[in-house]
């Protein structure tokens, strides 16, 4: 599936681009030139369906997500009003059929969103040049398609698209590996691993430091590092799909497919970790310049029934544009009165705080530098405030099987908190290590699942291991908590069998 665009803007779209692109500027927005065209419903849906990249590698799932969308459109349950892509220059598609006050809207808003994806130091490690890399992709994987067959290449790409999320996102910011040789180096240096030494007098130094202590310590420090030498991998391994294609049972072909798949995962990666904020910035400057700049008085009323659709956000719902909007304002609000520090959490006057004004001036100053360095959990955990919650009314909710209907759970600012950073660490996804590539000598892949409150769904997880089994060539084990109790979830290339271990695997690393 591949589309061929290149439409130039009508004048009356040019002239409203180079206006809003001049307000957004004007209030210290920066970002890649942008390319703007105009498409018609069905183009806009096959953009969609493809992830914004009009020449992507064919794969039926493009297809099955272009038919849910035509059908969502037609029907009138969905419109997409925006698509923009992280890519210098940035690329946006607006719907032909729109109103004008539509397109004005979509064009502040993607403005906000190619300032965050030029600016937010979660997408600085990404490639600037998706577009071309995706081509290129798409031309690789055709061509392996021609020579391999259609329906093999599409059954592998079902295997690596069910592992697609087993990578670690923090690779591009932490070198987590060393190379051979610094390894080497810092196995032969002793000055790097010595026993820990208590500050003492001459007299007393045979008392604080023994000798027999220090060599037992010694002596376990270098078994340590005799067990690191012969573990593989030396650590545990994040980056599964890496691993995968460095020591996977792969022809170069597949090598090819998997390295793509694994490249295009890291580059959506951040907007899975920054979502409520690119959408909450993206929804804050549409606002912003919308009302203070560009709207004539016959638009007002479309613009507020689009806008507040949009940012609606049902009871029980959970609206990323509305949180990440109104935590921005609430942002700029308290940094413009002052209520922020030690002086104002500890002030516990109703009233006091109700009133609080010091007239800093701050706010704007801060949600920039907010946008800049912040993620979404790292977002939520510093500025979500109980006042927030409580203004609006964000409770967490959980579904009663009982009742067989979901129920509110708590409206406690701990515990909504705690609830909503679980669901955005790591896309609410597990944490999985590889430990062992040479599992019982036999080449078998041992993974470790990071339990961290939630057991694994088993059918999930058979699912994947099989896949993975596929990939690796060998069995496949996950060391998981299931219902308290270690246990082994594993796969030998037919059948999956479950075995509860005594303990759960010491000296993980992780």
């Amino acid at each position: 599936m591949a589309l061929a665009l290149s439409r130039s803007l009508p004048a009356e779209l040019r002239r409203l681009q180079i206006e809003i692109e001049g307000h957004a500027r004007s209030y210290g927005l920066d970002f890649f030139d942008v390319i703007f065209e105009v498409v018609t419903s069905d183009e806009l849906n096959e953009i969609a369906a493809l992830g914004g990249f009009p020449n992507r590698y064919p794969h039926w799932r493009f297809g099955m997500e272009y038919e849910h969308l035509s059908k969502s459109y037609r029907y009138g349950l969905s419109k997409i009003y925006e698509l923009v892509i992280n890519n210098d220059p940035c690329y946006a598609y607006l719907l032909e059929n729109n109103p004008i006050v539509d397109q004005k809207l979509v064009m502040a808003h993607v403005y906000g969103h190619c300032d965050f994806f030029k600016n937010n130091q979660w997408f600085s490690q990404t490639s600037r040049k998706m577009m071309d890399e995706m081509a290129n992709h798409g031309n690789l994987v055709r061509a392996h398609m021609d020579a391999q067959g259609e329906s093999a290449v599409e059954d592998f790409i079902d295997v690596c698209l069910s592992v697609e999320d087993l990578i670690d996102i923090h690779r591009p910011f932490i070198k987590r590996r060393r190379d051979e040789r610094d390894q080497r180096n810092t196995n032969d240096d002793p000055s790097r691993r010595v026993p820990h030494r208590f500050d003492a007098k001459d007299y007393m130094e045979e008392y604080v430091n023994p000798r027999e202590a220090l060599q037992a310590e010694m002596d376990r420090l270098e078994a340590e590092e005799r067990k690191k030498v012969s573990r593989f991998p030396s650590e545990p391994e994040r980056d599964i799909l890496l691993f995968l294609i460095e020591h996977g049972k792969l022809e170069p072909w597949q090598r090819d497919v998997l390295a793509t798949i694994r490249d295009e995962a890291y580059y959506f990666a951040p907007q899975g970790q920054t979502k409520i904020m690119n959408e909450g910035w993206a929804s804050y400057w549409h606002s912003t310049i919308m009302c203070e700049r560009t709207l004539t008085d016959s638009e007002i009323v479309d613009f507020a029934d689009h806008h507040s659709g949009t940012t609606a956000m049902p009871p029980g719902s959970f609206n990323p544009y509305k949180v990440g909007l109104e935590l921005f304002r609430d942002i700029e609000d308290r940094w413009n009165k002052g209520r922020f520090g030690k002086e104002y959490d500890e002030c516990d006057d109703f009233l006091t705080r109700k009133n609080w004004d010091k007239g800093l001036g701050l706010g704007r100053e801060k949600i920039f530098e907010v946008r800049r360095i912040h993620n979404d959990v790292t977002f939520i955990d510093t500025f979500l405030t109980e006042d927030f919650c409580r203004q609006h009314r964000l409770f967490s909710f959980a579904y009663n099987q009982g009742a067989d209907q979901y129920e509110i759970e708590s409206r406690q600012f701990a515990y909504i908190k705690e609830r909503l950073l679980f669901q955005l660490t790591n896309h609410g996804r597990p944490f999985i290590y590889v430990l062992d590539g040479n599992f019982r000598n036999r080449r078998e892949l041992y993974l470790f699942h990071r339990h961290v409150g939630v057991d694994l769904r088993l059918d999930y997880a058979k699912a994947v291991l099989e896949n993975v089994s596929k990939l690796w060539g060998r069995p496949v084990h996950v060391e998981t908590i299931i219902d308290d109790q270690p246990s082994l979830i594993s796969f030998d290339g037919r059948d999956h069998s479950m075995e509860r271990l005594k303990e759960s695997t010491k000296e993980v690393g992780i």
